[in-house]
């Protein structure tokens, strides 16, 4: 099994699940931002290079925290698939169990700290 009682196993979906509504919430946010940010149309007056300049960097920065949200909800939804095949809580690469600790640091966790740690260190 996964090591969680159904205490901790109810409390972290909650918690998943609330990330999930607050993810698209801010998803929805975003997007309504990014439709306000625009660049003028060819009959408006044609705006300074500067003011150009700017508006590209808003869009870019709009979209890429559109992106960063899109990301995010994606790991939460993994997470929450885990646990209708009762798999949440085991280690995607050893299988073993991860901690309540960890999981209740990071509810989104995929791998126990010993794997998270060695493919950290991979990375270096």
């Amino acid at each position: 099994m996964n090591g969680l009682d159904e205490m901790e196993w109810m409390a972290l979906r909650a918690r998943l699940e609330g990330a999930r509504a607050a993810l698209l919430s801010q998803l929805a946010d975003d997007l309504d931002r990014s439709a306000d940010v625009r660049l003028p149309l060819p009959h408006e007056a044609e705006a300074s290079p500067a003011d150009n300049a700017s508006q590209r960097t808003l869009n870019a920065l709009v979209h890429e925290a559109a992106e960063h949200t899109t990301r995010q909800l994606h790991i939460v939804r993994h997470a929450l698939a885990k646990f209708d095949d009762r798999s949440y809580g085991l280690c995607e690469r050893c299988g073993e169990t991860i901690g309540y600790s960890r999981l209740d640091a990071r509810p989104e966790a995929r791998l126990c700290i010993a794997c998270q740690t060695l493919q950290e260190q991979r990375r270096r």
